[in-house]
């Protein structure tokens, strides 16, 4: 099992801090708010941004590093914002990778 194949399944494991179960609108890995008129956002902007696409990822990354301890309210939120990091830092892993 490759490590990203291993990282994909990690990651569906993770319960969305919602006593156990998984959420239906998980706000890191299938926000409703991203998902309109049959495309989600990250599709789109991998189509129109070209080779910049790996900047963008690599800008949420870092928007999400920098602001996850200052984020109001419960851990839980906190949380959600690193798994958020985590997400573009996967999609940046996997849109470099030549394999």
């Amino acid at each position: 099992m490759t490590e990203d194949i291993k990282w994909k399944k990690i990651q569906r494991e993770i319960p969305a801090n919602n006593g156990g179960e998984k959420a239906t609108n998980d706000p890191v890995e299938r926000p409703a708010h991203y998902n309109h008129s049959g495309i989600e956002c990250i599709t789109y902007l991998e189509d129109n941004l070209g080779a910049g696409f790996s900047y963008y990822l690599e800008g949420n990354v870092k928007k999400y590093l920098h602001r996850w301890r200052f984020k109001g309210g419960s851990a839980e939120k906190k949380v959600e914002d690193l798994r958020k990091a985590a997400w573009y830092l996967d999609r940046l892993i996997s849109s470099e990778k030549t394999d």
